[in-house]
């Protein structure tokens, strides 16, 4: 029989904990998620990282963001392979990733005090529906643990924004970071600064364009790029407002060498329109076009880390 708990009842059960955020995105017609889980302190993520990326399973690439951990994985199952300990009793892992309907399950797999971060500090997170454990759940001390933890599905939306400001006013980097702090719908993931070439004639200063990543059910993602679309239409300057979205955890090879290269090239809007085309990007003219090269270039340049802000030049 599995014993099946909500957030509220395992920190009732444990006692109040550390994870202070969780959730699942997926591409499910590339095969891959990601889970973003946010710790109060950095230490027992950084031991996270450690012992899941030395068990493999269906984690592909994992990493730390200040106390954030990010893991990109395959949406399927695979065995745990805990190195110089043995596969029943080893560090932490995820031991498969899968869909069920509007559901995502994770299953983790622990042993000794891995058992309290997956079994009662993760599972009583914002952003977790529940928890399902076995009959011979057991936490702490010597005992291996396997529980599945189960969220909302969600995907990533990206939404590349550009021209919204004027040589005397607005940022765009602003506008959209006060539009993905007020945004009511989905969860906001990350903001960028994209900087693009310094040469472009009709630039205001810096010439650079912004994006923001929401994780966002599949049913929501209409209503958010409203919300995105008005809030955009009320906070310019512009006449060119441009905004661009795309859905999903890769960025198409096509749309990233767009995104490198317009820091350095002059394209023209027939570029950046063939190029979103090609890659699945939608285009909407908030108050105009003038920024939809910036917009898709944003798209392009958002998985680059802190390529996105720079120059080819300032990386050799």
């Amino acid at each position: 029989m599995v014993l099946i708990l909500r957030p509220d009842e395992v920190e009732k059960k444990y006692g109040k904990l550390f994870c202070q955020g969780f959730l699942t995105m997926v591409d499910e017609e590339r095969g891959v998620a990601q889970i973003v889980e946010k710790c109060i302190a950095r230490g027992p993520g950084e031991w996270d990282v450690v012992n899941r990326r030395r068990a493999g399973g269906v984690i592909t690439n994992i990493r730390m963001d200040g106390q954030t951990i990010v893991m990109d994985a395959a949406i399927g199952e695979k065995e745990l392979n805990f190195g110089p300990v043995s596969a029943e009793l080893g560090g932490q892992g995820l031991a498969a990733l899968k869909v069920d309907g509007d559901r995502v399950i994770t299953t983790w797999q622990g042993i000794a005090g891995a058992t309290v971060g997956i079994g009662a500090c993760i599972a009583q997170s914002p952003g977790v529906i529940e928890t399902r454990y076995p009959d011979d759940f057991k936490i702490g001390g010597a005992h291996a643990a396997r529980v599945d933890i189960v969220t909302p599905k969600t995907v990533r939306v990206i939404i590349g924004i550009d021209d919204t400001d004027t040589k005397e006013k607005g940022a765009s980097w602003v506008t959209s970071l006060k539009m993905a702090a007020a945004c009511p719908i989905g969860t906001f993931i990350e903001h960028k600064i994209i900087q693009l070439n310094p040469k472009v004639p009709s630039k205001t200063t810096n010439c650079c364009s912004t994006a923001v990543s929401f994780a966002v059910r599949e049913e929501d993602i209409p209503a958010l790029v409203e919300f995105c679309v008005d809030f955009v239409k009320k906070e310019s300057f512009s006449q060119g407002s441009a905004m661009t979205v795309f859905k999903g955890l890769r960025i198409p090879d096509g749309l990233s060498e767009f995104g490198w290269k317009a820091k350095s090239i002059l394209f023209t809007r027939e570029d950046a329109v063939r190029a979103a085309e090609e890659n699945g990007v939608q285009i909407i003219a908030v108050t105009g076009l003038a920024g939809v090269i910036g917009a898709v270039a944003a798209v392009g340049c958002f998985d680059m880390g802190g390529r996105a802000a720079g120059v080819p030049e300032d990386f050799g």
